[in-house]
């Protein structure tokens, strides 16, 4: 969420932000909040004159009590009264126009990072850099889940009657590199220096909005029936909303975190969800990293984030390239974005497995994360990013170490994680 001030300021800037998102249908929102802002700045004024007005008449009334001028007291109370019903009024009208102002405010898009390319959609990412030599095998390399079958490592037919489309049961070897993997991803994290975390798998509506927009609201996430609660969709929601309301010191800073969970995802829209594979799926598991820091450290923190998934995934033999997302690929509380994509040698393009953000202070101003230090109190900013989603993790690390005959190669890395194994299937 923008700073009401920087909008007051600067519209135009707003709404040029506005147009490089290609979100046309949101530039009267800003000529809306102002003319709701102004109301209710004028709201607040009148309300603050009748407080002091009020308090010189009490004053007076004393005095006039003190002479024995009770008709002139008298008609200084029917003042005071008078003023009361009106104050009451005022504060009835501040509140409307402010709760108005913060429910449009939450509507308009962060003000993008000046680096950023402008673009409608995904399809104008741009590429930033490639890590490792993409390798086409002289075999074809099967489909993930045709892989998966020949370890007898995946049933989605038993998911499907146990819980619907979207699900998968992970068996044997497969069930077990895919921990050993997100065992590795948080060791990895904690060398680097972040505090693990399992944070709560369900989070309140008032922690849901703060770290998303309404519209990513209705697309990822499941409600709880009858109850303030919603399933996790990134632990980040979590790891964010850990410090809702919170004064965190400035000698504290940076806080680095890397959180577990599983995840639960809607997954609405024209992709759908895959009927054989995981690629698509309602329900995975992650290792996150999430940074709250100084406003001036962001940007740093930033390019350090992506360069440690892209570490991750080379230290497992997964060549991958990073991609600047553009304007319109931003969701509304970005600042600046970027894509890490694993290599499938079987499609021979690569597909997305992490995504590093950061927010600038939007999530923070949204839920009143502050920090406090010589030059006084204000927003942190926060970032996240994807340090392993399996079971997209897991297709990328099948795909580039699958053998002629089957059997699946284990990187050095994983074999403490797998019992010393260098092979399975």
């Amino acid at each position: 969420m923008i700073d009401i001030k920087f909008l007051r300021e600067n519209p135009e800037v707003v709404k040029e932000n506005i147009r490089k998102k290609f979100q046309d249908q949101k530039l009267g929102l800003v000529d809306e909040v102002i003319e709701l802002d102004q109301l209710s700045r004028k709201a607040k004024q009148e309300a603050d004159d009748l407080r002091a007005n009020r308090n010189k008449i009490s004053k007076e009334i004393g005095g006039l009590m003190a002479q024995g001028k009770k008709e002139e007291a008298e008609e200084k109370k029917a003042q005071v009264a008078a003023g009361a019903k009106r104050l009451a009024e005022l504060e009835v009208l501040e509140a409307q126009y402010q709760e108005k102002v913060t429910e449009i405010m939450m509507k308009i898009p962060n003000i993008i990072d000046e680096s950023v390319p402008i673009g409608k959609d995904d399809s104008e990412n741009v590429e930033i850099q490639k890590y490792g030599e993409p390798v086409v095998p002289e075999f074809e390399v099967p489909y993930h889940a045709d892989i998966l079958a020949r370890i007898n490592g995946l049933d989605k037919e038993a998911a499907g009657r146990t819980s619907g489309n979207g699900f998968y049961y992970l068996m044997g070897d497969a069930a077990r590199i895919h921990s050993a993997m997100i065992s590795y991803a948080r060791d990895f994290m904690i060398d680097k220096g972040f505090t693990y975390c399992i944070p709560p798998f369900m989070i309140r509506s008032n922690v849901v909005t703060g770290v998303m927009s309404f519209a990513e609201m209705e697309a990822m996430m499941y409600k709880i029936e009858g109850e303030d609660l919603f399933l996790i969709g990134t632990s980040e929601h979590s790891m964010i909303g850990k410090f809702k309301g919170e004064i965190v010191p400035e000698k504290s800073l940076p806080v680095t975190m890397t959180s577990y969970s599983p995840c639960f995802r809607k997954e609405v829209g024209s992709h759908g969800i895959e009927e054989r594979g995981v690629y698509r799926v309602h329900q995975f598991e992650k290792q996150e990293m999430v940074v709250l820091c100084k406003p001036e450290e962001s940007m740093d923190w930033y390019n350090k984030m992506w360069q440690y998934t892209v570490e991750f995934f080379r230290s497992l033999d997964i060549p991958v390239r990073t991609l600047e997302c553009c304007s319109g690929d931003l969701a509304d509380l970005k600042v600046k974005s970027c894509d890490v994509e694993a290599w499938s040698p079987r499609q021979q393009k690569y597909f997305e497995v992490g995504s590093c953000s950061t927010l600038g202070d939007a999530q923070a101003r949204r839920l009143g994360i502050r920090t406090k230090g010589e030059n006084g109190t204000y927003y942190v900013h926060t970032l996240n990013n994807t340090v392993l989603a399996s079971p997209r993790g897991l297709i990328a690390f099948l795909e580039n170490n699958v053998n002629e005959d089957g059997t699946v190669n284990i990187p050095v890395a994983l074999r403490p994680y797998m019992g010393g194994k260098d092979k399975i299937g």
